[in-house]
């Protein structure tokens, strides 16, 4: 990491598909209700990079802020029920917005509402992947955002800068543009003189040896700053880089000016699946696994089998994630699970031949395949 950028962000500046999220505190009035104003110049700058040759993607936030003046509430709800019928109010309210704010320029948007489902169970994730790209190269501008009428505490992404780095992979965007209320990430809290902008990262767990500030809106011990970090991590781990800035720096941002805050890409592309896994899913049960198990999975990266299981915990159903630990009840991988938890106590510690012989052969499968699986720690 360092403090200094060596001239322009050209991989920015060349992007050719942009995902660009905006976050509900860039879109609201200090009353909380949707400033239209902010909404046109944002859309003003996204149409200024489609007539530059770019695809954008936009994630926005916002719609729950949009449904409370409708809905006579004073203050964004604190209750799921709440916050879904706000949402559903006020989402077709936003997108109306952004129709008539892209319209002015000629182009023509599409109403985009996802679920966690969506980008990782594979059948709703080609459904989402086919869309989006039609949708692009029809010329319309996707406009994203979790559904949150349908989503549970359960199943929800937990913020839209995730559901963004998400999106970005999905749609094989060559740069992510995350807009906020700060002007990039500081190693300290913002308002204090000797606090500093930090210009580039190159691994996002450099981080860890800031001690970025706890204290002011943009410190990374704050909920807001931290999922745009993870979101980072997300995006560059999947080949994509990662600007994170302010509102009114958008343009200077896509163009590839030294603005903000620029996460440098790290990887190939991976699966949206193992992205999610990795960074966003938590473990909904806990199977063990006894030491020649972690070994195959944590550094021969083979599939989990019931024989390597010593123990289940938790309640889940076949296609859940899990988390995979070790004698000691450390986590060593995450992977999405084959079986309910009633069926495995019955397996563990059964080679699959022996169960296709006396259950059937459907009985032959892993209890957690090498391709839905991540590990979190080498054994």
């Amino acid at each position: 990491m360092s403090e200094t950028s060596a001239g322009r962000r050209e991989p920015v500046a060349k992007a050719s598909r942009l995902v660009v999220k905006v976050g509900s505190s860039s879109l609201t009035t200090a009353h909380g209700g949707l400033d239209e104003h902010r909404l046109v110049a944002l859309v003003d700058t996204l149409a200024r990079a489609r007539a530059a040759g770019q695809e954008v993607v936009l994630v926005s936030s916002g719609a729950i802020a949009t449904g409370l003046a409708p809905l006579n509430m004073p203050a964004r709800p604190r209750d799921l029920a709440s916050q879904q019928a706000a949402a559903s109010v006020g989402q077709g309210l936003l997108v109306a917005h952004y129709n008539a704010a892209f319209a002015a320029h000629g182009l023509q948007v599409g109403q985009v509402l996802l679920t966690v489902d969506d980008v990782t169970r594979r059948s709703h994730y080609r459904n989402a992947y086919r869309t989006l790209h039609k949708l692009l190269n029809l010329g319309v501008v996707p406009v994203v955002n979790e559904n949150d009428t349908v989503a549970t505490q359960e199943i929800r992404f937990g913020d839209n800068d995730r559901l963004a780095a998400l999106v970005a992979q999905l749609v094989h965007a060559d740069a992510l543009i995350l807009l906020s209320d700060v002007d990039g990430l500081y190693d300290g809290d913002p308002g204090h003189p000797d606090s500093h902008r930090v210009r580039d990262v190159y691994d996002p767990n450099e981080l860890e040896k800031l001690r970025i500030g706890r204290t002011g809106r943009s410190g990374l011990g704050s909920g807001g700053m931290q999922t745009k970090v993870e979101a980072a991590a997300i995006a560059t781990g999947s080949g994509v880089e990662v600007v994170l800035t302010s509102t009114d720096e958008a343009w200077p941002a896509i163009g590839g000016a030294e603005v903000g805050t620029w996460f440098h890409s790290r990887a190939r592309r991976r699966s949206t699946r193992l992205l999610w896994l990795e960074h966003i899913a938590d473990g909904l049960g806990r199977l063990r696994l006894d030491p020649g198990a972690v070994r195959a999975v944590a550094t021969q990266r083979k599939s989990l089998l019931p024989a390597g299981i010593s123990a289940v915990d938790g309640t889940f159903t076949a296609g859940d994630p899990v988390d995979l630990v070790d004698e000691q009840g450390r986590v060593v991988a995450r992977g999405l699970v084959n079986y309910d938890s009633d069926e495995l106590p019955a397996l563990l510690g059964r080679s699959t031949r022996d169960l296709a012989r006396e259950l059937g052969a459907e009985y032959e499968r892993e209890v957690v395949h090498r391709d839905d699986l991540v590990v979190l720690r080498d054994s």
